[in-house]
């Protein structure tokens, strides 16, 4: 192909800068800073090098484009708009920020085609993008043959100084580099502005020489708001390093083309106003109105649109002859892009009687991964190096994820928490099938939380794996006891939220957490072993509560219990019946689930005409004033924990059957 003349690149690159500053403009808000900035090497990376189908964003081969630095969304719509994206119309970009936009404030992956991650906290996005790269290595390494590559795909992002600053970043891009991730390629816009100023008030340090240390392959454009050459090949050398992740460092201007505004944070977050727009288009040479572009920048930028096109006809037919070859393997990859789970996945799910011997459910969960592991082979997680406390190992599986065997399915995360959410949430966006899974402690969910919010936000079926769910910790003390944490995760929107009360009902967590795809699953898991129930259900999980024990006729008090605290209820129950009051009890493993029902359920399971209830769960009270209302009570937390052995902490925090029978008590008068 004959390279296009450097005029033709200059009216591209400005007619990104001009749709970022009309934009925004227009709406009266947004980030045209950077933009204006990066349009050069959004423009090289898009026109050169991204492998993309604008009329199929789908098309599972494609190159992964991820915005990092979210804020500069104008970038991607106008990327997405030339490029010929029909979920990114000029009508669309003129709505830029406005209600029922398809052009949100930040990028969304439910809202637009063509945006593969929602990208607003700072770091979160090159944090996904390592999931999405190990998502490509992994499949490539499952399915990939020496005469045929099915899967063969980068994954490009541009991030910022912010996202350089965050320590989510950081935890990534460590792992990145030691899992020599090298189709992950980083381009850093480096304008030395940020919200306060020039970076140089609190941001110093030599990033490159940090990715270096990371194992990056590490590049500098200094020219990056003029050429364009220099940067496509920065990204040709990064392509040709196959066993590190790259980051180009690109210094730009902010704000470039703006006389008065370009190089201040004035820029960063800020409308330029009218009468600087004037300003920039005489400086940039732009004789164009308010969102007007030359049929010249379109007709270069919508060559995508035939290449995609013969690049997808061109995998299809390898795909097909794949399909004739590897007629087992073509079978179980379509299958996972269908995201159909296959037959059989839970048919090893174990059920339990009272007469079984009890676990912590964190166990069960263990059992469970490994009943799963050989039926559902898009089962892929580990842990934040609490493998052995968390049981997330999958029983008969060998080896794990490394440089050299990305085939393995077990991710060793190291100390991350928070980029392992992160990543589990990139492995999720990529949209092939596999179902992410990681696992830590309970109470480091609030290390986790941003990302673990964006995974309800973009409705991606991460599976959590939570476990030491209370103060049943024990002797590690306040600092490991969860108390508000369960009751927050509730608090979250699309997010499911199981305590599930013995293996039972741990297995049909599993099975709804599977099933659900397009919402995140929290497995709140005990460290301490309680029974099984001899009337718990797995099916009856996916209906959020359930009556566990009931009496004959109408009952005088409920019991609402989950966990481990579950057990007590049954046992108070029993000594309230032996008395020969009416009492049931309803086991309530996932409120969210519970909520969801008919409300002709809901009044079946806990019937309004009966108000003496009282809930049963070591964790703060909040939330439950829902279920029971002026008349109820609960035994709850309403302190932080202390360091002594877990019965310890339980009996002098409340729960014992003693307790919950006196509480009982008073609830029905017979004090």
């Amino acid at each position: 192909m004959v390279a296009a003349p450097a005029s033709l690149d200059t009216l591209c690159i400005n007619s990104i800068r001009m749709l970022a500053v009309d934009a925004v403009n227009k709406s009266k808000s947004g980030h045209p800073g950077l933009p204006m900035g990066c349009a050069p090497m959004g423009y090289a990376l898009w026109h050169k090098f991204l492998q993309h189908n604008p009329k199929n964003p789908q098309w599972f081969n494609r190159d992964r484009f991820v915005l990092s630095a979210g804020h500069g969304c104008m970038l991607l719509y106008a990327l997405l708009h030339l490029t010929g994206y029909e979920s990114v119309t000029i009508e669309d970009i003129k709505e830029f920020r406005q209600w029922g936009s398809r052009t949100p404030g930040h990028p969304e992956t439910f809202e637009t085609a063509g945006v593969e991650v929602t990208a607003g906290p700072l770091g979160a996005g090159i944090s996904n993008a390592v999931g999405l790269a190990i998502s490509e290595a992994h499949l490539a390494a499952k399915f990939n043959k020496q005469d045929s590559k099915i899967v063969d795909h980068y994954t490009y992002v541009i991030m910022g100084d912010g996202c350089n600053q965050e320590g989510i970043a950081s935890e990534a891009c460590s792992l990145a580099g030691h899992l020599k991730l090298g189709k992950l390629i980083a381009l850093y816009d480096d304008n030395h502005i940020t919200i306060d100023g020039r970076t140089d008030v609190s941001f110093t340090e030599d990033v490159l020489k940090r990715y270096e240390a990371y194992g990056w392959h590490v590049q500098h454009v200094e020219a990056g708001n003029t050429d364009v050459t220099a940067i496509e090949n920065a990204i040709a050398a990064a392509k040709a390093v196959t066993n590190q992740p790259s980051i180009i460092k690109i210094t730009t201007t902010i704000g470039y083309g703006s006389p008065n505004k370009s190089d201040t944070a004035g820029v960063h977050g800020a409308p330029l106003g009218e009468e600087e727009a004037e300003l920039t288009r005489k400086e940039l040479d732009w004789n164009y109105g308010p969102f007007e572009i030359p049929q010249e920048a379109y007709n270069q930028f919508r060559q995508a649109i035939a290449k995609g096109s013969q690049l997808e006809t061109k995998w299809n037919e390898d795909l097909s002859n794949y399909r004739n070859q590897y007629p087992k393997e073509a079978a179980e990859f379509e299958r996972m892009l269908r995201g159909e789970l296959p037959q059989g996945w839970d048919k090893d799910l174990p059920t339990y009687k009272a007469e079984d011997s009890g676990l912590a459910t964190r166990k069960h969960s263990q059992i469970c991964l490994g009943a799963l592991g050989p039926n559902l082979p898009e089962l892929i997680g580990g842990s934040a190096d609490l493998t052995h406390s968390n049981y997330t190992d999958i029983k008969g599986e060998t080896g794990s994820f490394q440089p050299e065997t990305p085939e393995k399915r077990y991710l060793h995360f190291g100390v991350r928490e928070h980029a392992m959410a992160a990543i589990l949430n990139g492995i999720a966006y990529h949209n092939s099938g596999l179902i992410p899974y990681g696992g830590t402690f309970l109470v480091f969910a609030d290390y986790m939380r941003g990302s673990m919010r964006l995974s309800a936000l973009s409705e991606l079926g991460v599976i959590y794996v939570l476990t030491h769910d209370s103060i049943g910790v024990g002797e590690d003390g306040p600092t490991h006891q969860p108390i508000e944490t369960i009751p927050s995760l509730r608090a979250m929107p699309n997010m499911l939220v199981f305590r599930p009360g013995d293996g039972n009902e741990t297995s049909g967590a599993y099975k709804v957490a599977i099933q659900n795809r397009k919402r995140p699953s929290s497995l709140c898991l005990s460290r301490q072993g309680m029974p099984n129930q001899a009337n718990s259900s797995s099916e009856k999980v996916a209906r959020g509560g359930y009556i566990l024990e009931d009496c004959e006729g109408t009952p005088d008090l409920i019991f609402i219990g989950t966990g481990t605290e579950l057990n007590l209820c049954v046992e108070a129950a029993k000594e309230l019946t032996n008395k020969g009051e009416k009492v049931r009890v309803v086991s309530m493993p996932c409120v969210e689930l519970f909520e969801e029902q008919s409300d002709a359920y809901k009044e079946e399971i806990l019937p309004s005409s009966i108000r003496k209830r009282l809930v049963v769960e070591a964790a703060g009270s909040f939330g439950w004033h829902k279920f029971i209302g002026l008349d109820g009570e609960s035994v709850t937390m309403e302190r932080f924990g202390a360091s002594a052995p877990g019965g310890t902490c339980m009996q002098n925090f409340g729960f014992t059957v003693d307790n919950v029978l006196a509480k009982a008590n008073e609830l029905l008068g017979l004090n």
